[in-house]
């Protein structure tokens, strides 16, 4: 048996691991590191360096492998995740096989802030495990939510309000969600706030949270939209990949 353990790392600062993570970095026998092509070294960069500060020793065996990139052009988005997931799950049981040659031992994936949590390497896990003899184990990280959130110093929701958490693709799509009051977004390919009427809308705005390089812009949505969308663009040139998340809240008196 394989036990495959799913370690949530936080936003890419080793201050942010739990004790629960580094004992398990610290058991694995084989460190899978994902490498997303050009441009995007650092993401690997900091799941080593991770792996420095708390592993000691030479053990567990780090064994990087690209990843392969998603069809952006496929008709039916769905398919094509789906078809992009199976291409890594295919991925990681050569890899799994090739570092655990006995067919036993303990594999650690670092999975930037929680697994559970907009984030798609459960359902490649279950792959796997189609494929493996595999024992899941998931261990809870910090999310993007609570680092966005801690940096602007300010609570998730309001006082019995709900929160609804998106994406950038459904809020281009289908606008502001229903009778939402805060809305978190994820997954923005570029600036998805743009698709709204902004008057009376305050947004969090925050690039890398929880990082060294993190950026944080907050006010009225109608006087930071340009800002913000050029302050990402230079970050997104100058790190060649960008991570960003943002709260928005109507302002009571707007609402009312």
């Amino acid at each position: 048996m394989i036990e495959l353990f799913l370690i949530g790392i936080g936003t890419g600062n080793p201050r942010h691991l739990t004790l629960e993570a580094i004992d398990a970095l610290r058991a694995a026998d084989l460190v899978l590191i994902p490498r997303k092509g050009p441009g995007k070294d650092d993401l690997a960069g900091l799941r080593r360096r991770i792996c420095r500060e708390v592993i000691t020793g030479d053990h567990p065996q780090l064994q990087e492998f690209d990843l392969p990139k998603r069809d952006a052009a496929h008709p039916d988005y769905r398919a094509g995740v789906d078809d992009w997931h199976d291409a890594i799950a295919r991925i990681w049981a050569t890899e799994i096989r090739a570092g655990l040659p006995q067919g036993t031992g303990k594999v650690g994936f670092l999975v930037w802030g929680d697994p559970s949590l907009y984030d798609s390497t459960l359902r490649i896990a279950e792959r796997v495990a189609a494929d493996l003899p595999l024992r899941l184990h998931v261990i809870p990280g910090i999310t993007s939510i609570q680092a966005l959130t801690a940096g602007h110093a300010i609570p998730l929701n309001r006082i019995g309000a709900p929160v609804t958490v998106t994406t950038g693709r459904r809020l281009r799509d289908h606008g502001w969600p229903g009778a939402a009051d805060s809305v978190v977004v994820m997954l923005d390919a570029g600036c998805a706030f743009d698709a709204l009427a902004p008057e009376g809308i305050d947004i969090w705005w925050s690039a890398y949270a929880g990082m060294a390089e993190e950026i944080r812009l907050a006010g009225p949505l109608a006087e930071l939209a340009p800002r913000i969308a050029e302050v990402r663009a230079e970050a997104r040139a100058r790190h060649g990949w960008i991570m960003d998340i943002y709260l928005m809240r109507r302002r009571e008196t707007a609402a009312g």
